[in-house]
């Protein structure tokens, strides 16, 4: 059996300052992240996560802690899967399949004195030289739109 590898990189770092609780919680545990002084580098060894488990009240707690009115994709996002759940469901379980982090970098991208765009770059991998196993993908991040080249 082969398994296929999606490893991607965010560039440029994101200032830390720019991000909401929110959007750091669900950002952090999609991507491996890492601090560079006041800046985050977000990446995945193999791929950005298809799901998240997450504790109620860390969701929580960070969506009381970010700026309440804000036009949010990740509040929009959590809220509606909350919505969903019952309330004494202790662990959330977050499909974040459909790419809902690249919503949340365009709402920094959105908010950021000094981010123009996000980057994604991905390269697709396989355990085997199998002929779909490789290729790659770009994603151009702006304040008003996500542009995908894939090329396999």
């Amino acid at each position: 059996m082969a398994d296929y590898f999606s490893p991607t990189v965010i560039q440029p770092t994101t200032p830390a300052a720019d991000i909401t609780p929110l959007e750091r919680l669900l950002l952090s545990h999609i991507f491996n992240a890492e601090g560079e002084g006041e800046e985050l580098y977000f990446y995945a060894d193999e791929g950005p996560a298809d799901m998240v488990w997450l504790d109620r009240h860390l969701i929580e707690a960070a969506l009381a802690q970010s700026p309440a009115g804000a036009d949010s994709a990740a509040a929009s996002f959590v809220n509606e899967q909350l919505a969903r759940v019952p309330k004494d469901n202790v662990e959330i379980e977050l499909d974040v399949s459909d790419a809902y982090w690249q919503f949340i970098f365009q709402d920094i991208v959105r908010r950021s004195p000094s981010l123009h765009y996000v980057s994604a770059v991905t390269a697709f991998t396989c355990s085997k030289m199998r002929p779909d196993g490789f290729g790659g993908m770009a994603i151009l991040i702006t304040d008003t739109a996500v542009h995908r080249q894939i090329h396999q």
